[in-house]
């Protein structure tokens, strides 16, 4: 292996994305004065501007809200163009705590196992940081597959068994199989990937092939499995918690969802004042317009 983990994150988060992409995290990054913006999701892939794109922006300091990340939607004008955006706001040091499993959150390091791309960071001590952070991820991530997944196996039995337990420890709605699309279109992102990730966390294997086999102690697979049973037991109402919290912090609510609701449906419904500051409030009356037009489409 002519990479370490470490280098393998760090070339990956130096990934190149469109320019409209890196303008609206630089943007977003001055703006928050953050210590850096991390890219992800599938237009990280895709490089397409349609949809959402996804950011996660790190800031400085303790981690304020106790309920994180915050999450906020923004329509950004982009030399003529709107480039619409979901964007996920919270300190590093909460960042770096959950990647480490240090907290009972399960979203983080499940997903910064996945490609992201760091666009925008405001120096090189924070490029560093971040990366290690990004890089912990990926060891947490590892270290559970190798508890949960066969005694031998290749790196895509390792990775479906873990996505397959986290997704069922978050209040999520993906279908079955999503772990599946997740590795197909993420294949060279994952290749060679665990053999790194386990060296990294003292994990001795061998390696036969395709074949892996992790040799955990009994006692060390007992001790993860029990971290995770914990974090699985908290998953669902941890997320619910934060999604109640979205109902009222959520800014851009209304806008992101007559936004969606014109994208799946073709009916467009004003964002008025009211229904910008009470979404909820505002809720009512937005379905009996809806209601009013989808009759009208008939």
């Amino acid at each position: 292996m002519t990479h370490t983990l470490d280098e393998r994150v760090r070339e990956s988060l130096s990934r190149e994305v469109r320019a409209e992409v890196a303008a609206y995290a630089r943007m977003l990054g001055k703006e928050a004065d953050s210590l850096g913006v991390l890219f992800y999701g599938s237009n990280l892939r895709t490089e397409s501007l349609e949809g959402v794109l996804d950011f996660y922006v790190l800031l400085p300091g303790p981690q304020r809200e106790r309920i994180w990340p915050r999450v906020s939607y923004r329509e950004w004008d982009y030399r003529g163009e709107i480039l619409r955006a979901k964007i996920a706001t919270l300190s590093l040091e909460q960042f770096a705590k959950a990647a480490r499993g240090k907290s009972r959150d399960t979203t983080i390091w499940a997903r910064f196992v996945q490609p992201s791309a760091l666009i925008w960071v405001r120096d090189e001590a924070q490029c560093k940081a971040i990366a290690e952070s990004v890089s912990q991820a990926a060891q947490t991530a590892a270290r559970l597959a190798a508890a949960l997944g066969p005694e031998s196996g290749t790196a895509e039995d390792f990775w479906r068994a873990l996505f397959q337990a986290t997704y069922r420890a978050e209040f999520r709605v993906e279908r079955p199989g999503r772990e599946d699309s997740i590795l197909s279109v993420n294949q060279a992102h994952f290749d060679g990937l665990l053999p790194l990730a386990w060296e990294a966390q003292g994990i001795e294997f061998t390696h036969e092939g395709e074949r892996l086999s992790p040799h955990l102690p009994e006692r060390k697979q007992a001790e993860i499995l029990r971290w995770w049973q914990t974090r699985a037991r908290a998953g669902k109402a941890l997320n619910l918690l934060r999604l109640a919290k979205a109902t009222t912090t959520f800014d851009g609510a209304a806008d992101y969802a007559a936004w969606k609701l014109h994208r799946h449906t073709g009916i467009a419904l004003e964002v008025t004042p009211f229904r910008e500051r009470h979404p909820l409030l505002a809720a009512p009356g937005a379905l009996i317009e809806l209601w009013r037009k989808r009759r009208a489409q008939r």
